[in-house]
């Protein structure tokens, strides 16, 4: 996981530093618009995770693919997770989250599967 320092919150009550290693409150800028998206980062108990939100909708496809670039390298497999719905958390509406175990692969089904490359 790669944290991009430059984008960390550094005052107020949800500020951090590097001395936090992974885990903070970064806001990283969206296109030239002015707008951010927030982005809650942690490292704890075997995983490593980002919950991406944006105040008024909840991102896109390509926003998410933006984000793990940003904190993952491309060849790095990272998962949304779709729990049983006894499971659920939710405690912002335009929040999504990626995870990756760490020191583990995550096994993928065969890509045709999916489709023909």
């Amino acid at each position: 996981m790669n944290v991009p320092n430059q984008c960390r919150v550094r005052s107020g009550r949800l500020a951090s530093d590097e001395s936090f290693g992974n885990n903070g409150v970064f806001y990283i800028p969206i296109g030239i618009s002015g707008k951010y998206y927030t982005v809650v980062a942690s490292d704890g108990m075997g995983w490593e995770h980002v919950s991406v939100s944006l105040p008024s909708r909840v991102p896109t496809w390509e926003e998410m693919c933006k984000i793990k670039e940003i904190f993952w390298g491309d060849e790095e497999t990272v998962i949304q997770i779709h729990p049983k719905k006894s499971e659920y958390v939710n405690n912002h509406e335009y929040c999504l989250h990626l995870w990756k175990p760490k020191n583990k692969e995550i096994e993928l089904p065969p890509a045709i599967l999916v489709g023909v490359k």
